[in-house]
């Protein structure tokens, strides 16, 4: 949301179509990619016909994992992986599905299984950020909000504070870019080691989950901009 406030309507949303709407568009693509991509390969069955469970398990047990369940969940394209219960969850499409697009995203989520058994740090580092973005993503825009508005009075400090605890979230989603690449990449590599998925059937594989990979760095993007905007609304405020 632009802000103008005392210091100018023109100037808020003149920063708001320089940093945040690029970065929204941005997002709103890489949604419509990866929709695309998954509703296309949703459509393709893949030659050995396992089901993205099948798939999920047989990596897991190849790589040393018979402890992580897998498990079914609700909504769509809402796969992961929880590294604190050691459960691999998959959308109803994925879980039942024999597609490649199925195949790929399951190897993926299996691939961030193999990430926690090895101690890749950056799924450490990210994990261990959740509580602080949970608070951050926000109590920070509010805090912000409230600052800006009050920097006539009191100045800016509440206004940085609320930036600072955004700032976690863009962190976030930074740290999230090689979790999820480096996912991909193993599950990419297991799917034709194993012969699971044969390889001209991994063009299908790579558009989705590059197409995947586009929102993440999407997401990146965007709370980059977002802290930008924060912080160059809050230099027009003291100019002004």
């Amino acid at each position: 949301m632009p802000f103008g406030f005392g210091f100018g309507f023109g100037y808020g949303y003149g920063l708001y179509f320089l940093f945040a709407l690029p970065a929204l568009l941005l997002g709103l693509y890489a949604q419509v990619k990866v929709q695309g991509a998954f509703k296309k390969y949703s459509q393709v069955r893949s030659q050995g016909g396992l089901t993205g469970a099948q798939i999920a398990r047989r990596v897991l047990d190849m790589n040393g994992l018979m402890d992580v369940s897998v498990e079914q969940t609700g909504g769509t394209l809402s796969d992961n992986y929880d590294p604190g219960k050691r459960v691999l969850r998959l959308s109803q499409d994925v879980y039942g599905g024999n597609s490649i697009a199925a195949a790929g995203v399951a190897a993926h989520e299996a691939g961030h299984a193999m990430q926690h058994k090895d101690g890749y740090a950056p799924l450490n580092l990210r994990s261990a950020m959740v509580p602080a973005v949970q608070i951050g993503s926000w109590v920070g825009p509010i805090i912000f909000i409230i600052g800006l508005l009050m920097a006539s009075t009191i100045g800016t400090q509440v206004a940085w504070l609320g930036v600072i605890l955004f700032g976690a979230t863009a962190l976030f989603a930074v740290v999230t870019l090689p979790v999820e690449l480096d996912a991909s990449r193993r599950a990419k590599a297991v799917l034709v080691n194993s012969g699971l998925i044969y390889q001209y059937e991994m063009e299908g594989v790579n558009k989705v989950l590059d197409a995947a990979a586009l929102t993440y760095v999407a997401a990146a993007i965007q709370a980059i901009s977002t802290i930008l905007y924060y912080v160059f609304l809050l230099s027009g405020s003291r100019r002004r």
